[in-house]
């Protein structure tokens, strides 16, 4: 069983920026971040191979999201710049022992964090 720990979100202007942070129990194979707007289904946002550190990005945060990792405290982050109101969203945090969270569903998930982006 792996425990998942969010921090940041917040409210934050548009152009702003914001970064989360997830701290897992152990060490696990692929974290990253899944986001779900109000009304619309839950998106894949990024990844990373804690290993190797391979990341993998949504589309539409390639260039302004950046994923990393911190594989001595089995943490990773996501620092989210120049954010618009339509990344509006809850952040969930999520994690897999041995597959990869965007090409397998995620069998664990943090609490989730609101982060609000006025326009």
């Amino acid at each position: 069983q792996v425990q998942l720990v969010e921090s940041g979100g917040g409210l934050v202007q548009a152009g702003g920026s914001l970064r989360l942070s997830c701290a897992a129990s152990g060490r696990t194979f692929s974290m990253g971040w899944f986001r779900q707007a109000p009304g619309k289904e839950r998106e894949f946002v990024a990844g990373v191979l804690m290993n190797s550190g391979d990341t993998s990005y949504a589309d539409s945060v390639k260039g302004r999201f950046t994923i990393s990792r911190d594989n001595t405290k089995n943490t990773v982050y996501l620092q989210m710049n120049s954010l618009n109101p339509e990344d509006t969203a809850d952040y969930y945090c999520a994690t897999n022992e041995r597959t990869s969270i965007k090409t397998s569903p995620p069998r664990y998930w943090g609490q989730g964090t609101q982060v609000t982006v006025s326009s």
